[in-house]
């Protein structure tokens, strides 16, 4: 298609501007708005309506003249140029280098909204991916091809989290570490010292030789946040289904990205939905984490970790309410434990990974997973009546197998979930670390594992040093 030009805008909103008398001007299609300096403006279609053309200018509008720009319709929507040589390279949110590289040559471009994957081409997702952090290896594992998002708020340490899991994160099960393995990390609306944090921590780790980075910054202009996870989706997408590498994306922060999508949806004078934000932001989430799975046939992987902060630590706000339908599960953070000093703080109760169960197991990861995950759980679970019933009778008034119950919700939060920010553990020192846990209480009590398990793993006379 050829490119249209047209002198002249109607209307300028915010990062919005309208352009009439258009024709054969299709949605999300690339945009390159020209100031009057000759300088051009990078922007997408957004709505197109008889004569009418909204577009979405990726830097802002600031400084462009309604009667002098000039606005150039390229007939085709906004494409990445793609390539393994992005491995080990930093980008800002529309792909472009930051790191003083060039820019890596490629003569594939694809389209950063992506190709639908066909539903009966998709693979269940199964194996999965080591991130040495026992609450999640050992109680929700992530398995490749999954959505797992991780619920936090603010304050809390994610990023220390999400700089972990980069650094650490690997394929698990038999002849995994023959396989190809890449980071492709996102991270849309953050403070300039994180962004330091990250690149630094990567940098000096070597782990940076593994991640294709992608940074928005606070003070970059909100609509590039609507691109960023775009384009991290879009490298993801070549490396895994064209160079058959297994791909972990990690996207920070999903709520800032959600705050751009409300912004622009009121530059658009839209009608607004729950708290603000558009009626369609389910559908507009979904078109990112969908692109997530196994294609039958292909051997590489796309499996996303998005981090999210809620807002005022309500997990029924419309970001993480919208998010946790359309993922297979959520790692949420307590405050709780934070305040405690425990890291990472995993709110076990309220964290589920709904395909764990098929990445677990013989052949995957160990044959006692799956029963002493259960057991683990059970007994927490059991943890939490016990407290509750300490704060009103008292410790001292507990049974003694009460105050074992005690004494294992203890040493499961400090010894278990609780580890170091740079404690790499493997699925065999997380399983083990779970029977050390297990066995402060009487084989009698754990009735989720088999007698042959508790023969072989059992640990007798643990001693509980908690308090």
């Amino acid at each position: 298609m050829q490119s249209k030009e047209y002198l002249g805008l109607s209307e300028v909103s915010g990062p919005i501007i309208i352009v009439r008398g258009v024709s054969n001007v299709g949605y999300d299609e690339m945009v390159e708005v020209i100031d009057p300096r000759g300088d051009i403006r990078i922007g997408r279609v957004l709505e197109v309506r008889e004569d009418l053309a909204a577009i979405q200018v990726f830097s802002g509008t600031r400084g462009l003249s309604i009667a002098s720009t000039r606005v150039r319709f390229v007939g085709r929507p906004l494409e990445l140029e793609v390539s393994k040589d992005m491995i080990g390279r930093i980008f800002n949110g529309l792909g472009e280098p930051i790191d003083g590289g060039p820019k890596p040559f490629s003569t594939v471009r694809m389209n950063i909204n992506g190709s639908p994957i066909n539903p009966t081409a998709r693979e269940y997702p199964h194996d999965f991916i080591q991130t040495g952090i026992s609450a999640i290896d050992g109680l929700n594992t992530l398995v490749r091809g999954q959505k797992l998002p991780i619920f936090s708020g603010s304050g809390m340490p994610h990023n220390m989290l999400a700089r972990q899991i980069v650094r650490q994160a690997r394929p698990g099960g038999e002849g995994a570490e023959k396989e190809e393995f890449v980071i492709v990390f996102a991270a849309m609306g953050i403070k300039h010292d994180d962004a330091e944090f990250f690149r630094r921590s990567f940098e000096e780790t070597g782990a940076l030789n593994n991640v294709v980075m992608f940074l928005n910054l606070a003070d970059d202009p909100s609509i590039e946040r609507l691109i960023t996870p775009r384009c991290a989706l879009t490298i993801a997408e070549y490396l895994a289904f064209y160079e058959n590498i297994h791909v972990l994306v990690i996207l920070t922060d999903i709520t800032n990205y959600a705050e751009a999508l409300r912004e622009i949806s009121a530059a658009r004078e839209e009608v607004p939905s729950r708290k603000g934000y558009p009626g369609y932001m389910y559908s507009d989430l979904a078109s990112i984490y969908e692109r997530t799975g196994r294609i039958r046939g292909v051997k590489g992987t796309i499996t996303q970790l998005p981090i999210l902060t809620m807002p005022n630590d309500d997990i029924n706000h419309p970001i993480p309410d919208l998010t946790g339908y359309i993922t297979e599960g959520q790692l949420v953070l307590s405050r709780e434990l934070h305040m405690k000093g425990i890291y990472p703080p995993f709110n076990v109760p309220r964290s589920l990974s709904r395909l764990m169960k098929d990445g677990i197991g013989k052949g995957r990861t160990r044959a006692d997973h799956p029963n002493i995950q259960s057991q683990l759980y059970a007994a927490y679970s059991n943890v939490q009546s016990v407290r509750s019933l300490a704060s009103v009778i008292g410790e001292e008034e507990l049974s003694e197998i009460d105050k074992q119950y005690l004494e294992y919700g203890e040493a499961f939060e400090r010894r278990f979930i609780g580890q170091g920010a740079d404690e790499n553990r493997s699925v065999e020192e997380t399983l083990n670390i779970a029977w050390e846990v297990a066995s402060i209480l009487p084989k009698t009590e754990l009735q989720r594992v088999s007698e042959e398990q508790i023969e072989q793993y059992y640990v007798e006379n643990v001693v509980a040093h908690t308090r």
